[in-house]
């Protein structure tokens, strides 16, 4: 696929006027209302591998509904221990004495689960604490399956996850899949071996916007890692690409005629360019200049306005891949993403493994 979109000058500068509603803030706020102790239970994961040691966690997403995650530690990192732990409460030894590591919560693409504990190792293996969330009612597209239902799925919408519940905010799927990655958050800061005040979002393509949403809901976060975002520069999307999640709402809307205002009025509270605006943690994006699935002026929009709201600029900077679609840079790109978070951690005066 040819460059479709802007041209890269052009998306240098692109600083869209989002329609924001009045009650974005007040939304969230609402929705986010005191939860209870984030996590369920904690219970060791046989994997296989020496090296890195798992453990399968419950914790409390939206609703307290029961959402899924790895949580996996370098071998041998105090506290770790201390985390086979099960029940309906944290385990024993949270917030005792011992090594402490930043933490890494990761968050994955659209249509994937959690998938088995081996597959994603890049983040525990650079010597940090990672916490890979599960899709409630995904898991089913690709990858090795999910562990998390959707228990409020029952509102108007299509199959896909990005057209359930589409006609009001209050039902829609990202609603509850965005306050399960804020609540994934508060749970891996509960847990040991973990530094809760150096907490990191990851995530590429629906990963990506959740990440940027948690970075703009979680006011204390370390630093945000997105390539290639998915829900930014939304209604621009949809004109553009009939690729992906944005092919899934048109193919709706062209069912459903008149339900276009409904729908973008659902959709105008999860776009990620208005997260990006009231983000204040450091931030590193990736984008592929021939991505049809996430355009990249949708990425360079959340970009542009990174941290508007805010009143200091964080560090921030975007890898473009002028002939990659939405494959990004891959192993370039997380080879980057690496040294750019070294270098955020030991700014601040540490980085990935030293003691708490």
């Amino acid at each position: 696929m040819p460059a479709f979109d802007l041209p890269l000058p052009e998306l240098e500068r692109h600083r869209p006027d989002i329609e924001e509603p009045a009650d974005f803030d007040a939304f969230w706020r609402d929705t986010l209302k005191a939860a209870t102790a984030p996590v369920v239970s904690v219970r060791p994961a046989e994997t296989g591998l020496r090296l890195t040691r798992t453990w399968d966690v419950t914790f409390r997403g939206f609703g307290g509904d029961p959402v899924r995650a790895w949580f996996s530690l370098p071998a041998g990192v105090g506290g770790g221990e201390r985390v086979g732990a099960g029940g309906g409460s944290p385990p024993a030894g949270v917030g005792g004495a011992g090594e402490t590591r930043p933490a890494v919560v990761e968050f994955a693409g659209y249509g994937r689960g959690r998938g088995l504990p081996h597959e994603r190792l890049t983040w525990v293996n650079a010597g940090y604490a990672h916490l890979l969330m599960d899709n409630r009612g995904q898991g089913d597209q690709y990858g090795c399956g999910g562990d998390t239902p959707d228990p409020h799925a029952a509102a108007p919408g299509g199959p896909g996850p990005a057209v359930r519940g589409l006609l009001a905010a209050e039902d829609y799927h990202y609603r509850r899949l965005i306050t399960d990655a804020v609540r994934a958050v508060a749970a891996v800061r509960a847990l040991p071996g973990v530094d809760p005040a150096r907490t990191v979002a990851v995530g590429n393509s629906q990963g990506g916007g959740l990440a940027l949403a948690v970075a703009g809901l979680v006011p204390d976060l370390t630093a945000v890692l997105v390539t290639a975002p998915l829900l930014c520069g939304i209604r621009r999307a949809l004109d553009l690409t009939d690729a992906g999640p944005y092919g899934e709402i048109a193919a709706y809307l062209a069912v459903h005629r008149g339900a276009e205002d409904a729908a973008c009025r659902t959709l105008s509270y999860v776009e990620g360019v208005s997260f990006a605006r009231r983000a204040q943690a450091p931030a590193h994006f990736g984008v592929g200049l021939r991505d049809t699935v996430c355009p990249p002026s949708g990425v360079y929009a959340a970009y542009n306005r990174y941290a508007e709201l805010t009143a200091t600029e964080p560090r921030k900077e975007i890898h473009p891949y002028p002939f990659n679609g939405h494959e990004g840079g891959e192993a370039v790109q997380v080879r980057r993403q690496l040294d750019w978070l070294r270098e955020v951690l030991d700014e601040a005066g540490d980085s990935g493994g030293s003691s708490g």
